[in-house]
């Protein structure tokens, strides 16, 4: 089985311009639910696709993925996908929905024993529990928005009896993950260091036990989705002011490393977006 997982920020299910997704217009019926207050320190958000794909036809989820670990419920399994390092897909088919949990550092530990050893990995784990509650509500009464709470609730239910509170390094792995992704500032290693009063060093171990990647592909990772979000959003934009306006040194830093992710270039990238869906 493929890994199905969220690569979207943080705005409200359904936004406009889904950071990290590659071709928006591809996505199927999407939900993202905020994690109850038990958990908010293990997980980041809660994801729900469900699609119905025509017989003979597919649907390739494309995504420059989060630099993290997801918990993935689906009808017949439950899932770790570990954190990537190049581009990701799934082909969907046929008629089928996920719950999925994009977790924080501090649940990671719990879950997986060693994250690094699952970069670019999903495995199927035996947590019979947890599927049941989850199916139970998928597979319930209700309309969607009702199904989809609920699924999130029992899966909340499940975390927060399977994963004690964290402790103090456990939430400074989460605020190391939080700093990189949401400050643009924080370009190299020293940056995201300062930021949390670490050393290069002890910054370095905090990742590879709580994320599984180093802080300098964690900081690659948001660099390379903002590019791909600006060239798809922004048609009118020349590829060297992406590149400057990240902190790359030159247009041909940013489209080497986009061509090394990704397979393409960033302008057959532009391409591709505008004729699957006018760059919105």
């Amino acid at each position: 089985m493929g890994r199905l997982e969220d690569s979207r920020q943080a705005p409200a299910p359904g936004a406009a311009s889904p950071r990290g997704v590659l071709y928006p217009a591809r996505l199927p019926t999407f939900d993202r639910l905020p994690p109850p207050d038990a958990v908010r320190q293990l997980v980041r958000w809660f994801w729900i696709p469900e699609w119905q794909i025509q017989p003979g036809r597919s649907s390739r989820q494309q995504l420059i993925a989060f630099p993290a670990c997801n918990l993935v419920v689906e009808p017949d399994a439950v899932g770790i996908s570990g954190p990537t390092t190049g581009s990701s897909h799934r082909d969907l088919t046929g008629t089928g929905w996920a719950v999925g949990a994009l977790l924080r550092p501090a649940a990671v530990p719990h879950l997986v024993a060693d994250p690094a050893a699952l970069r670019d990995r999903y495995e199927a784990v035996d947590l019979p529990d947890l599927h049941e509650r989850v199916y139970r509500e998928m597979a319930g009464s209700g309309d969607r928005q009702t199904r989809h709470r609920r699924a999130v609730d029992a899966f909340a239910g499940w975390l927060s009896e399977a994963i004690p509170p964290p402790n103090d390094e456990a939430l400074l792995a989460n605020a190391m993950a939080e700093a990189i992704d949401t400050d643009p500032a924080i370009r190299t290693v020293e940056d995201a260091a300062v930021r949390v009063r670490l050393s290069t060093r002890s910054l370095q171990r905090l990742a590879g036990r709580y994320v599984g990647l180093p802080p300098s592909t964690m900081i690659r990772r948001r660099r390379l989705q903002e590019a791909a979000e600006r060239v798809r959003t922004d048609p009118d934009t020349t590829l060297a002011a992406v590149a400057a306006d990240l902190g790359y040194s030159d247009h041909a830093h940013l489209a080497n490393e986009f061509r090394s992710v990704l397979g393409l270039s960033l302008s057959s990238y532009r391409q591709r977006v505008t004729r699957e869906d006018g760059g919105v």
